[in-house]
């Protein structure tokens, strides 16, 4: 497949914000949003209520580190240029990651994202900002789940009954081993108040399955869409009562890379999914874990025999960067475009002297005229936004 990626050194000239029409594509607009970071990783998109569209991520020199913190940027109506970040964290001890921005029924605006010690996921807590003025000012951040090892990364799902669906993983160390994604699961944190208190749900067979994405249906039925720790398959699971209870996750007709992936429900009742349309059976480039280029301090527990006789594969490289449309609402999809192509060499996250050349974690939503919005790491060292017309692509 032809390559259509920068060559690295191309990538920060262009990280000015400026939307600029892509030739290739009738109707696409493409930018990379400016940062003052080295490193840049895990985009989420959201509208406010103004119609400013924001997009959050993290950057600082390497995933893991003490300097790794949120940035925000906005797009406003009728803008042609993202702007200036804002730094939205900044705990100079904690590696600060996947952000994401819920509006609230109440119109408040919340910020939430991870806290961690290096690349310690097994020690991670859920850190939350909320705006009570439409999303232009925070609040002190405050510790919205101290379960040690809960990780998010999708948006929250407000329920038919009002009640509001976290999906979150459990990143888990086995004994005697560093935190490397070998045992870890899928949950739900379910708040029936508004967001005062927290009830997680546990995912029955979600051994493997992370980064819970939950589309609604109608009626009661929800379907969650989950990456993959050893790289083979999307899985979905589906809900008949509002996210209460879910089935156990199973694969999708769709590869995945163990890289995150988005989808969302559009308005004509399919479901768009982002994603890295590979997997551990398209290639044999491996790594040994996401954080084996950082040392850690933490000593591991004594060993025990209780160990999982599965390991993440971690490498596969993270590309193309693809579009799928659903075809039914039981997880099968049709693959429509690519919207980067490139090897996705992702065996290093060194950014500094641009090494990694993935394209990945994609966040995508649909705009008030019906536009399709994504946003994904490119090269570790960008975020890249792309605007099409839905019309395009089906």
């Amino acid at each position: 497949m032809q390559s259509t990626g920068l060559r690295p050194e191309e990538v920060p000239a262009l990280m000015d914000g400026m939307l600029r029409a892509n030739t290739a594509q009738t109707g696409r607009f493409d930018a990379y949003l400016p940062s003052p970071c080295i490193q840049n990783h895990a985009a989420n998109l959201a509208f406010l209520a103004d119609g400013t569209l924001t997009c959050v991520w993290f950057g600082g020199t390497m995933e893991g580190m003490g300097d790794i913190s949120v940035y925000m940027s906005r797009l406003t109506p009728g803008a042609d240029r993202w702007s200036e970040p804002e730094k939205m964290s900044d705990d100079p001890a904690k590696s600060e990651q996947n952000p994401l921005v819920f509006n609230a029924p109440d119109g408040h605006v919340w910020l939430l994202y991870t806290s961690q010690t290096s690349g310690d996921q097994d020690g991670a807590v859920v850190k939350c900002r909320i705006s009570e003025d439409g999303g232009k000012s925070f609040a002190a951040p405050t510790i919205l789940c101290d379960l040690p090892g809960t990780f998010v990364r999708q948006p929250v799902i407000v329920n038919g009954k009002g009640d509001w669906l976290l999906p979150v993983f459990r990143c888990i160390s086995l004994p005697g081993q560093r935190w490397s994604g070998d045992a870890d699961t899928a949950g739900v944190l379910i708040s029936r108040d508004a967001g005062r208190s927290w009830q997680m749900r546990e995912i029955e067979g979600s051994l493997g399955a992370v980064h819970m994405n939950i589309v609604p249906l109608d009626d009661d039925r929800m379907i969650a869409f989950f990456r993959d720790r050893f790289s083979e398959n999307i899985r979905a699971s589906l809900s008949a009562d509002q996210g209460e209870s879910w089935s156990v996750p199973e694969q999708t007709n769709l590869p995945n890379n163990n890289s995150s992936i988005q989808a969302i429900g559009l308005k004509d009742r399919r479901i768009a999914m982002a994603y890295n349309h590979s997997s551990a059976a398209t290639s044999d480039a491996r790594r040994q874990s996401l954080y084996d280029e950082i040392d850690s301090d933490k000593a591991p527990v004594a060993e025990t025999p209780d160990t999982t006789a599965r390991k993440a594969v971690w490498g596969v490289p993270r590309a193309p960067l693809s579009l799928a449309i659903s075809v039914d609402e039981n997880g099968s999809f049709e693959r429509k475009i690519d919207l980067d192509t490139g090897d996705g060499y992702c065996l290093s996250n060194n950014s500094k002297d641009m090494i990694n050349r993935e394209f990945s974690y994609p966040s995508i939503i649909e705009g008030p005229d019906g536009a399709l919005h994504v946003a994904y790491t490119y090269y570790r060292r960008a975020i890249k936004y792309v605007r099409l017309p839905l019309e395009s692509i089906v």
